[in-house]
């Protein structure tokens, strides 16, 4: 079942509201009257966050926490529960990155990687369950990626963690399924975005950080996540021609893919420029000693502010009908063509 908004609008809760897709997506759904848990480590991109909500027409709660620790997770969501009332959506979407070649991740930057993107979405998703399956009804929206699926070079890290994601969540909506419960879960892969990770990723190579050409807004990215929350019944949902090409290949030539990434994956994540700032693996970039990044990265020259692909996606069903009416049409035509030659 889809989520019911308040008069007040909808409770949602967003993991990795300080920047980025998440600052986004806060925004978003605060445009819609929703009132907006802001959870990230980020004091600065929170407070700068919960300044957006409340402009965006929202209603802010900024909760600072760690998600790769469960206890500081369920937490939260009771402090979400007993400011604001039952969570209608929760969005898992915070992430951390290491990038470089595998050989050069050490064991603890591999965990820690592993505990904040896979394990984060693990502890927030339970503690989205706890307070909504008593209620019968709540969705829960995994923020997922193309590397979901297909891994690349320099990202072993992130890819393992989202590929756990996919297999994490689609036996939990089995589960769900089974027992005919009214809550949902559903999962949008997205393409590369413009956001301030390619300043935050532990980077080892000489080149500057950077997403794999076509590069989106994420504001395009937030409209594919709303849209997802209120319509849950969907098992996932692809964000831009880029993923949709990537899954395809990867489904039909994963072999051929390989070599070309083998290829090319090393310098299309790179510029030859190198300007760093502070990681964030361990400690948030835009913690007290440093500043708000935003939602946007360095990208905004070449990113893309909309998707077609996403509307053929939301809107399958209906081009489906399209396509089975035209080609009844097609055959109609032939067979009248036929009769008035004869």
């Amino acid at each position: 079942m889809s989520t019911t908004a308040t008069p007040h609008g909808r409770v949602v809760v967003v993991t990795g509201a300080s920047g980025g897709v998440g600052r986004a997506t806060a925004r978003a759904f605060a445009a819609g009257g929703d009132r907006v848990a802001l959870l990230a480590r980020g004091s600065e991109g929170l407070a700068a966050a919960a300044d957006e909500v409340r402009s965006a027409g929202g209603e802010p709660l900024v909760i600072g926490v760690d998600v790769s620790d469960a206890k500081a997770v369920d937490d939260a969501a009771q402090q979400v529960v007993d400011t604001f009332g039952p969570i209608d959506v929760w969005v898992n979407n915070a992430f951390t990155g290491v990038f470089a070649p595998f050989t050069e991740i050490g064991p603890d930057e591999f965990r820690r990687v592993t505990e904040v993107t896979y394990l984060g979405y693990v502890f927030g998703t339970r503690a989205a369950l706890r307070h909504m399956l008593p209620h019968d009804r709540g969705t829960i929206v995994q923020v997922g990626s193309a590397l979901a699926y297909r891994g690349i070079p320099l990202q072993s890290a992130y890819c393992g963690a989202k590929h756990a994601i996919q297999g994490f969540n689609e036996s939990l909506r089995c589960e769900l399924l089974h027992a005919r419960s009214g809550v949902r879960t559903t999962m949008v892969q997205l393409p590369a975005v413009n956001t301030p990770q390619f300043e935050w990723v532990l980077n080892r190579m000489k080149g500057r950080a950077r997403p794999v050409a076509p590069v989106y807004q994420p504001e395009v990215a937030a409209r594919a996540i709303v849209y997802a929350a209120s319509h849950a019944g969907r098992r996932e949902y692809w964000v831009g021609a880029s993923t949709a090409a990537t899954l395809l290949a990867n489904a039909v030539v994963p072999g051929l893919l390989d070599r070309y990434l083998a290829r090319t994956g090393f310098s299309s994540q790179q510029d030859d420029e190198r300007h760093d700032e502070p990681a964030n693996l361990w400690a948030p970039a835009d913690g007290p000693q440093g500043h708000d990044f935003g939602a946007h990265g360095r990208f905004d020259d070449e990113a893309v502010h909309d998707s077609p692909q996403q509307w053929v996606s939301r809107n399958r069903r209906r081009m489906g009908a399209a396509l089975t009416v035209g080609a009844a049409g097609v055959l109609a035509a032939r067979k009248l063509a036929g009769q008035a030659r004869r």
